[in-house]
């Protein structure tokens, strides 16, 4: 797992007035945590910061004053309408140390003819792994799947090192058939056959 550095300025500032003119200096407000220490506030240069949290989970290695500190991101705040960065928690990790932490689920391969449908129960996989290596991602194979086939936790490869911390029975992507349209169909057409008669009586009614 790659290692970026981003160099970081201490923040004495805050509220929401501070945090604006951070942004404005093309900045974002981010908070360390853990290790039983006092949060510690920060401004990340946004572009950086950006183009580093492409990669799910990735290890920060951010340089505060002369000092480096691995951190990973933990929660991100983004504007809901122009997507920019508002907010970034981040944990502090060391290297050897294990963290809890939740891993994008690719999928390849195609479901077996019939129109079946894929439903992901689980969007990311919870898994332990150490700080400097987690994995960017899980793949799983769903070639050949028919509706009712799934996908369980344990039947996932992960790489060395990295542990489930979720039931290994848990359901992570299950085949269904996609009947949903059929159904509707159907109601469809029993609802126009009741309601032609009502319509048939209201107009006897109407011309008596």
């Amino acid at each position: 797992m790659a290692e970026v550095k981003i160099a970081a300025e201490p923040r004495t500032e805050f509220g929401k007035g501070a945090a604006r003119r951070v942004r404005r200096a093309n900045q974002v407000p981010a908070v360390i945590y853990g290790h039983g220490a006092e949060p510690k506030h920060v401004s990340v240069p946004g572009h950086e910061l950006l183009l580093a949290l492409r990669t799910a989970n990735v290890l920060i290695s951010l340089e505060i004053d002369g000092k480096s500190e691995l951190v990973i991101p933990k929660a991100v705040q983004r504007d809901p309408i122009k997507g920019f960065l508002e907010h970034v928690d981040l944990l502090a990790v060391k290297r050897g140390e294990k963290v809890s932490v939740e891993v994008p689920i690719a999928v390849e391969g195609e479901l077996a003819p019939g129109g079946n449908l894929l439903e992901h129960v689980l969007a990311a996989l919870p898994v332990e792994a150490e700080a400097t290596h987690i994995p960017e991602g899980v793949t799983v194979s769903v070639e050949g799947l028919e509706a009712g086939a799934s996908i369980l936790a344990k039947d996932i490869e992960l790489p060395k090192g990295t542990t489930l911390t979720v039931d290994e029975d848990a359901v992570v992507i299950q085949i269904v058939a996609a009947q949903v349209e059929v159904e509707e169909t159907e109601e469809e057409a029993e609802a126009e056959g009741e309601a032609a008669p009502a319509a048939a009586e209201g107009e006897e009614a109407a011309e008596a």
